[in-house]
């Protein structure tokens, strides 16, 4: 089954990749590897979910703003190679979360997106990860990640 299939077959649409927001790109393919640029829980209307994570409380919607991301760099990967079924494996992620110094739950928080990439990418989505916690994000927005990705030439 392709990783647009599995989309489908999960009641989930790619969002509409955006622009970036500063003087960047959203990613950059180098040989046989995608390098993504964070992406955040960004909404349609070019809002971010935003706050500031300071109880375990909080994690379950942080998952879900780490679950929009995921959408968001997919939307980004499709823009880059025109197929999602190109990705020979998600290399590796980096977990940003807006949090507190008390805030314990990075990694239960980013398993949002690592989640998201398994069930969509079945072994292929399986990678190396770092979560992190950062007292501030752009925007304000809850989570940032970015990813490193092998792809199929």
């Amino acid at each position: 089954m392709s990783p647009e299939q599995r989309l489908l077959e999960l009641g989930l649409e790619l969002p509409a990749a955006l622009p970036p927001n500063g003087t960047y790109v959203p990613y950059r393919v180098v040989g046989s590897m995608l390098y993504l640029s964070g992406h955040g829980p960004r909404l349609p209307d070019n809002t971010y979910r935003l706050g500031r994570l300071d109880s375990l409380e909080q994690a379950s919607a942080a998952y879900e703003d780490a679950r929009l991301t995921a959408l968001n760099m997919l939307a980004s990967i499709k823009l880059a190679l025109g197929d999602l079924s190109r990705v020979e494996a998600i290399v590796k992620l980096l977990g940003m979360v807006h949090a507190t110094s008390s805030f314990k739950n990075h990694s239960r928080v980013i398993d949002g997106c690592s989640d998201l990439l398994v069930s969509i990418f079945g072994e292929k989505g399986l990678h190396a990860r770092s979560a992190v916690g950062m007292s501030s994000l752009p925007h304000g927005m809850t989570v940032e990640i970015e990813a490193i990705i092998q792809i199929r030439e």
